[in-house]
């Protein structure tokens, strides 16, 4: 029934799977980490306000609004654009062996020969993840009741010792799923960094594919690859929701 199917087109290009498989994997983990830190300062960022005082405008000029500015402009254009600009337009500005402002000289070229595409592709997806993560995050702590803060408050807690011991614990229970569903998507959203050049699974499959001019095999080995993945991480959300549900 499956006589079709190649085999030896996975065996002979399987340690380009293997790397691919495991550069995947980096890039989620990477994206998943700075994404959800970058998407808490941002989600505070959104609903941070001053009803009075001195706080009130420059919490709104120099927070609030670049915090929605940065949403929007992540969330309201495609991952791919963002990959392209931030690979041949952000990163040769930040890493350049010449004058990059962030790093030059010989660690930038070495950067840049060795890991340019893996830096982009990481970038690329943790701001991106970060954007999203973001609304989980302000979702979840504006679904805590406003007495609670205000409880927290006039026990003597400040601000942010309110956030860290009081909303957020009980923010996080209620954004487990859709942090869990990010996760997800961002390592189905991880094959688009082949556009650059960087091994990742899709680079690979589209390496044996155009080596044999067959398709089959190398994107359905690569599709089962993805499925065994995002279940075994939807298996983990659902047992850590279960966790949290009866603690």
């Amino acid at each position: 029934m499956f006589s079709w199917f190649r085999t030896d087109i996975i065996v002979e290009y399987w340690p380009l799977f293997l790397q691919g498989l495991w550069t995947t994997l980096e890039l989620t983990i990477i994206g998943v980490f700075f994404g959800t830190v970058l998407g808490l300062l941002l989600g505070l960022g959104k609903i941070a306000q001053a009803e009075r005082g001195p706080w009130k405008w420059p919490l709104r000029i120099l927070v609030k609004t670049p915090s929605q500015l940065y949403i929007t402009f992540f969330r309201g254009t495609p991952l791919f654009v963002q990959i392209l600009l931030i690979h041949f337009a952000l990163v040769p500005m930040l890493i350049h062996p010449e004058n990059g402002l962030l790093i030059s000289g010989d660690l930038a070229l070495y950067l840049k020969r060795e890991y340019g595409a893996f830096i982009s592709g990481a970038l690329a997806l943790s701001l991106n993840s970060g954007a999203y993560i973001a609304e989980i995050f302000r979702a979840g702590i504006q679904s805590i009741d406003r007495g609670q803060f205000e409880a927290a408050r006039s026990l003597g807690l400040n601000y942010f010792q309110t956030m860290k011991t009081v909303i957020i614990p009980q923010a996080f229970r209620r954004m487990l799923p859709p942090l869990g569903n990010e996760a997800i998507m961002l390592l189905k959203d991880s094959s688009l960094v082949s556009a650059i050049g960087l091994a990742e699974l899709a680079y690979a499959a589209r390496t044996a594919a155009g080596a044999y001019s067959r398709y089959w095999e190398p994107y359905l080995f690569i599709s089962f690859i993805y499925l065994i993945i995002t279940l075994g991480m939807s298996y983990v959300v659902h047992i850590l929701e279960r966790k949290y549900k009866n603690s």
